[in-house]
């Protein structure tokens, strides 16, 4: 099997990614720093649908944890193209660029998961001040911050939950140009698949928001891959540790320089902290053999991965163990989902349980041969 870079960037994109990752960011964005401090900018939550400054947004709910034999549910939506390599599906875009939503919505159970494309004018009803957020049939957010309703529909999936947030906020990107947030939650509800059902009763969840400056505010046409910006290595993961502290882990690369490494430790209780100097994640084996899109583009994929965050004074905080544990779902970007068992220590305490995953691999091709 051989392995070639993916990333089709050209020169001039590369070069503006090195400077952008490497020296502006750094200087710039005040992710850390606001992440231990409480939420209070509700009003930005807005699908910014014709904004000349924001090009896309995201909105997205995850239960990390779930009982069998559901494993974790995502509900992930993109409002408008990215621009970037790891997130952009072209072929599925509708009218223009920036008319195309996506939803993707999944859980551990059976086979089948959902993830297609809308056009925002013809298909999805958005409220501009983002009380509403509907695509299609499929999908539903209503209410304003704290509350809201999620309701999730398509063949024999429900969802029918009643979020609510606490103004404790993780963010991962923090600066004029790009705003991508978490907000620790509780959720209660119904969820049923394929003849099983569960009731959740304030289960810890998330609910999240993104929105960023894109090309495609300017241009209505496709970018060439040369002309996207080379973000193209991503994964996010949600560890419930119990039922009140909750761990985010995320690693975003672009063309081997990083963006943001860090793990960021909330609870119930108010308590936020981010580690981000001394995290490593690795991967220890892959799946034998590579994921195919439905675009054709092939993807490896982990079996086996771990994490382990020190403090100043290189004693360790985390170090788990993980395994996938459930089939990868396709449709986050151009990457895939799923979730995993662990286990290992926090703290010098035990903990072991499940975990959710979201992966995308652009940095490498896999072809056979």
């Amino acid at each position: 099997m051989n392995t070639t870079p993916s990333t089709g960037s050209g020169k001039v994109m590369s070069l503006a990614s090195r400077l952008i990752v490497g020296s502006l960011l750094p200087r710039i964005d005040y992710a850390v720093e606001e992440s231990t401090q409480a939420f209070t900018t509700p009003e930005m939550l807005r699908p910014n649908i014709g904004s000349k400054r924001y090009g896309w947004t995201h909105y997205g709910v995850f239960l990390p944890n779930l009982p069998a034999p559901f494993g974790y549910c995502n509900v992930m939506t993109l409002l408008g193209a990215t621009g970037a390599v790891m997130f952009d599906n072209d072929y599925l875009h509708k009218d223009k660029p920036r008319d195309t939503a996506t939803f993707l919505n999944s859980t551990a159970f059976g086979e089948r998961h959902h993830y297609r494309a809308y056009s925002i004018d013809k298909e999805c009803g958005l409220a501009a001040d983002g009380s509403r957020i509907a695509f299609g049939d499929n999908l539903v957010i209503e209410g304003s911050y704290p509350s809201y309703r999620v309701q999730a529909a398509w063949e024999d999936f429900r969802l029918d939950i009643q979020l609510q947030c606490t103004d404790t906020v993780s963010w991962f990107v923090r600066n004029v140009v790009y705003d991508h947030l978490s907000l620790l939650a509780t959720c209660s509800g119904t969820i049923s698949q394929g003849g099983h059902s569960a009731s959740l009763d304030k289960v810890m969840c998330t609910f999240e928001y993104a929105r960023c400056a894109s090309p495609y505010s300017l241009m209505g046409s496709i970018l060439p891959e040369a002309w996207k910006l080379p973000a193209d290595f991503f994964t996010y993961q949600i560890i419930n540790l119990d039922e009140r502290t909750q761990l985010l882990l995320t690693d975003v690369r672009s063309l081997g320089r990083t963006a943001f490494k860090g793990v960021h430790v909330r609870t119930l209780d108010g308590e936020a902290e981010v580690h981000a100097q001394d995290v490593e994640f690795r991967i220890h084996d892959y799946l034998p053999e590579p994921a195919i899109a439905p675009d054709g583009r092939s993807m490896r994929l982990p079996r086996r991965f771990g994490w382990i965050v020190r403090d100043a004074d290189d004693a360790i905080i985390l170090d788990i163990r993980c395994t996938i544990a459930s089939p990868w779902r396709y449709g986050h970007g151009r990457g895939y989902v799923a979730s995993y068992d662990f286990e290992g220590s926090f703290r010098d305490q035990q903990h072991a349980g499940q975990g959710y995953i979201e992966y995308i691999d652009c940095e490498t091709v896999n072809r056979a041969g």
